[in-house]
């Protein structure tokens, strides 16, 4: 048998790294495609003017808008969720809505329960809250919802609602503001006012807050803006799936 020489070693496997390199090049070609006009991604159109509970969001402030902005993309781009929210929205906002216009409460705190529990009825937080408007177990009794080893009225939406407007309103003598109230309604009316005392202000949009409750107001316009104007922002449920 002849002994294979080095030269010939050498060029048998520059041809092999050449395959190789040449293949590695067609791939990064193929996933690199451009993008048809159907296909670009395009960021949804924030609105000129919004408001949150008859109160006028300042969007001409470039921090406000920006926060907004952040939250309408990122929950924009969860589009089976939107979905889900459309769907989920036919069946439990007319009672919610009920509740809130029989309690005198504002419309626009729908969208506070999606921000609380996405419009899901068994929702669990990790701190034990449940369901539609994420009562803790020791504080729902103080809203009238029983809560032992037989009955959890926090599953009830009536109910539920009832209790979340007691709250609200609570919140809205205190602060005199329903954007205030929401927030609060994320940190504890003790938490807001500590803040607010703090810092000097109980405006929402000029407090340094938790990051949580800084981007909770942002949630609650975002999920406003996406579900209201659905149909424009290229989200559809045929009627039938309603």
């Amino acid at each position: 048998m002849k002994r294979v020489t080095a030269p010939v070693i050498n060029v048998a496997m520059g041809v092999v790294m050449g395959l190789l390199v040449a293949g590695s090049f067609a791939f990064v070609n193929e996933n690199r495609r451009q993008y048809t006009p159907d296909e670009t991604i395009r960021a949804p159109r924030l609105p000129e003017t919004l408001s949150f509970a008859g109160e006028a969001v300042p969007l001409d402030r470039w921090d406000v808008k920006e926060k907004l902005d952040r939250e309408v993309l990122i929950n924009h781009s969860n589009k089976g969720n939107i979905i889900f929210l459309l769907k989920s929205a036919n069946r439990y906002f007319p009672i919610i809505t009920e509740r809130l216009k029989a309690n005198g409460v504002p419309d626009d705190f729908k969208y506070l329960c999606i921000a609380e529990s996405n419009l899901v009825p068994n929702a669990i937080s990790s701190v034990g809250a449940a369901s539609f408007w994420q009562f803790m177990s020791g504080t729902a009794p103080g809203y009238g919802l029983e809560v032992n080893k037989e009955v959890d009225r926090r599953y009830d939406l009536i109910r539920a609602t009832d209790a979340a407007c007691a709250y609200l309103k609570s919140a809205y003598q205190k602060f005199g503001s329903w954007t205030a109230a929401a927030a609060s309604y994320n940190c504890g009316q003790g938490g807001y006012n500590g803040q607010a005392t703090f810092q000097g202000t109980n405006n929402y949009y000029d407090l340094m807050l938790p990051e949580e409750t800084n981007r909770y107001i942002f949630r609650i316009l975002a999920f406003k803006h996406l579900l209201e104007n659905a149909s424009s922002l290229g989200f559809d449920v045929p009627d039938a799936e309603k």
